[in-house]
């Protein structure tokens, strides 16, 4: 039997993982513990991102009327992790095999450092064949802290450890062009790398469990395309959906995101999902903008800055937006903003951001 990919990230979300009173989907669990030892028996390595713990830990314990928002969920991924993992521990080790926990926030991935760090992590665990499952603390995050939900975790982590793909299983199909309520309404079998039409049809509507919905789940399989991993929107009640997708069996109602044949750099791919932690903020000139934007490798010239916005120190990452503040990319600064200056009136320019150091959204 042939596989598609060697190297799999599965996200799968609340909804999938959680029936409507909070208690977990014990047999759902067990089916996609089983999908995923027969494809980790097959030299396929896999890391999991899973929801769930927060409406797990719903059907333990009611708090009282007094606990605010951030603090319920602080509660219930508490005690929701304990119940999910178990479960993921005692079905993986049914088939003879390991997995572990790995609980990570948002400033885990702030710096370099940081995301290096993270990155051997995962790296070393694959390399003693165990089977990360990856979710966000929540125990400890609070409101500016949080991901934006699982899907942008799973497409950090998708993106960090160099997976071809990333399956993102929820309780719908995939994107469809208008919205799937309609009558008239179609799946779309798969968006190609320069297609963005679809993103007006769709709902930004959450799920029950999840705070994510599928605006952002097409957004982040954009980005990871351009950056070179195809991502999978499918439906993760559909039996055997994983093995089917991998070994290219074809698959009614779900979506494919092509993706580019030219995958962006290690640290490119850091500086692209680090967005949120942008310190500085300049403004660049019409012939700045059309240079970044087109196909030759530059780098960003200080003749090109009209305007700094915000203040920044030499290593920071920095958001470049054109005169009308779109925003062009991020890149990683080669000096402080009070350089800026003496450097513009250089003969010699040296660069804000070197190209090796700047990505550019596409």
């Amino acid at each position: 039997m042939g596989f598609r990919y060697s190297k799999i990230t599965v996200k799968v979300g609340s909804n999938v993982l959680a029936k409507a009173d909070g208690t977990l989907n014990v047999a759902r669990i067990a089916h996609l513990v089983d999908q995923i030892a027969f494809l980790h028996k097959n030299g396929i390595e896999v890391i999991l991102v899973s929801s769930g713990a927060v409406a797990a830990g719903r059907a333990v314990l009611e708090p009282s009327k007094k606990t605010d928002a951030v603090s319920k969920r602080q509660l219930w991924a508490a005690l929701g992790q304990v119940k999910l993992i178990s479960r993921y521990s005692d079905f993986f080790n049914e088939h003879g095999l390991t997995c572990a926990q790995v609980l990570t926030t948002k400033e885990n991935f702030s710096s370099r450092a940081h995301y290096l760090n993270m990155k051997n992590c995962m790296t070393t665990l694959l390399e003693n064949r165990v089977i990360p499952i990856v979710n966000e603390n929540d125990t400890i995050s609070v409101t500016e802290l949080m991901f934006t939900d699982n899907d942008e975790l799973s497409g950090l982590i998708a993106s960090m450890v160099d997976s071809e793909t990333l399956i993102i299983l929820s309780n719908v199909n995939g994107v469809y062009n208008a919205d799937p309520k309609e009558e008239d309404a179609e799946l779309i079998p798969k968006i190609g790398l320069n297609e963005k039409e679809p993103e007006n049809a769709i709902s930004a509507n959450h799920s029950q469990f999840g705070r994510g919905g599928m605006l952002t789940k097409f957004r982040l399989a954009k980005k990871l395309a351009n950056d070179g991993i195809g991502v999978h929107l499918a439906n993760g009640f559909k039996e055997n959906i994983l093995i089917d997708l991998l070994t290219g069996k074809e698959v009614s109602g779900h979506t494919f995101f092509e993706p580019s044949p030219k995958p962006a750099s290690g640290v490119k791919k850091w500086i692209a999902y680090s967005d949120g932690f942008a310190k500085g903020r300049v403004v660049v000139n019409q012939g700045a903008t059309d240079a970044l934007k087109s196909d030759k490798a530059v780098s960003l010239l200080p003749v090109g800055i009209v305007k700094i916005e915000n203040e920044f120190k030499k290593g920071d990452l920095i958001r470049i937006v054109d005169e009308s503040g779109n925003t062009l990319g991020l890149g990683k600064a080669q000096y402080g903003s009070e350089k800026v200056g003496v450097e513009k009136r250089s003969e010699k320019q040296k660069a804000l951001v070197h190209y090796d150091y700047l990505y550019m959204e596409k």
